[in-house]
């Protein structure tokens, strides 16, 4: 029987795991923000590969010339957007997720100057893709609002030279947020800490002071909704802050899991409860939220993630611990840990259908069950045409495919069932 479009509601045409928008097919399970749709790191898409052959998955493509740089991609309808830092340029661009031929490029800020010994110098943030638009923050702090047709600059903000901030020793590495009809992000200057500009037009909605200088790290925030009201959650220099999402008014603070270096891993949220961590001798906690307070439940040693990201499913986190070198599945009221393994070793995770896909910084990808019982492997490989960089961008899994960026080049495989 062949169906049309007309005969089809829109309900329908989720069940068909598609929208058309724009005239574009946008598939269910895109990620088109850092650690997808929910900033959760887990996916709601099934079917996928419950384990994997000899020597991993199918490579479908290899995609080049993508530039310097450890940014995560966003995957959204029909491509894939990146970023990085090719010769004196850093530039966003927009590949065909059929090929992983690029579309379009687009400069939006000039050479950086940053602590090359630490990871180089190429673009750390993930765009985030919403209606027509992407919004990306480059490494010295360039923040724009390209088309995603043809990667247009619809508006752009200096954020240093606004908000009279200093760019972190690492650069800027946030990933913006969408929160309603705002755009958030974190200048982290004396001028302001976090803000929000109205996504069509950049104009500015609300600025947030922060006390004790508050400056801007390297995690990047998360929205929720707390006693009824919409939060946002951001770990900065000296602690977790909650702020008013509709007039940026300073909440609360749980200064714990900072420490002096890098925080680098986004909050977790989940039953008005607030998780955190970072490495560099500190560790994780978790704090209760109520009205303007957050009084802390527990803080442990035993998840010391530096910037591979916890996961939460269910009432137990995952993810890994610098203090031991193992892959930690700990339980999210009581920080006790279940289970440790030392796996492919540190990395960063995401989840989907019933899986962790863990991969290492040095470049071995394993296939995990998600159970709080014990460590169960599924498959692991070695990741071909290996930088000599650590590899920290974030394994994306979207639309039946996994896709692993290594600096100049990134990786696209086939993990339908």
């Amino acid at each position: 029987m062949k169906v049309s479009l007309g005969m089809l509601s829109v309900a329908g045409l989720l069940s068909f795991g598609l929208l058309i928008f724009a005239g574009k097919s946008v598939n269910a399970e895109d990620s088109p923000q850092w650690r997808g749709k929910d900033r959760t790191g887990v996916s709601a898409e099934k079917g996928l590969l419950k384990s994997w052959p000899q020597g991993g998955p199918k490579l479908l493509w290899k995609a080049t010339n993508l530039g310097e740089g450890h940014a995560t991609p966003a995957i959204a309808k029909g491509r894939a957007y990146g970023m990085g830092l090719r010769g004196d340029a850093e530039v966003v661009w927009a590949l065909d997720l059929s090929t992983g031929k690029e579309l379009w490029n687009r400069r939006i800020a000039g050479g950086v100057q940053l602590d090359a010994g630490q990871g180089g110098y190429g673009s750390r943030s993930t765009p985030t893709v919403v209606s027509d638009r992407l919004y990306a923050l480059g490494v010295s702090g360039h923040f724009v609002c390209l088309s995603l047709a043809d990667g247009k600059v619809l508006w752009e903000h200096d954020l240093p030279t606004e908000y009279s901030a200093e760019v972190p020793k690492w650069g800027y590495c946030e990933s913006p947020l969408i929160e309603g009809n705002m755009v958030v992000i974190a200048p982290g200057g004396s001028k302001g800490a976090i803000v929000a500009f109205d996504k069509v037009n950049g104009r500015q909605v609300w600025v947030s002071q922060l006390p004790d200088g508050a400056r801007a790290h390297y995690s990047s925030a998360i929205a929720a909704t707390v006693d009824g009201k919409r939060q946002i959650i951001h770990f900065l220099s000296n602690g977790v802050f909650g702020v008013s999402a509709t007039e940026g008014k300073y909440l609360w603070r749980y200064n714990s899991p900072a420490n002096g270096v890098a925080n680098c891993s986004s909050p977790i949220f989940h039953d008005n409860h607030v998780f955190a961590a970072s490495s560099y001798s500190t560790g994780g906690g978790l704090a209760k939220i109520q009205g303007n307070t957050a009084t802390e439940v527990y803080f442990t040693k035993d998840m010391m993630n530096h910037h591979g990201g916890v996961i939460l499913l269910g009432e137990y986190l995952y993810g890994y611990d610098d203090h031991s070198r193992t892959l930690n599945c700990m339980e999210f009221k009581t920080g006790k840990v279940v289970w440790a393994e030392k796996s492919v070793g540190k990395g960063s995770l995401t989840y989907a259908d019933g899986h962790l896909y863990l991969r290492s910084e040095r470049g071995p990808v394993a296939l995990i069950e998600a159970s709080p019982e014990k460590y169960i492997e599924r498959g692991r490989f070695e990741q071909p045409d290996r930088s000599r960089a650590n590899a920290w961008p974030y394994p994306v899994v979207a639309n039946g495919r996994l896709y692993l960026r290594d600096q100049d080049i990134m990786l696209c495989y086939e993990i339908k069932e």
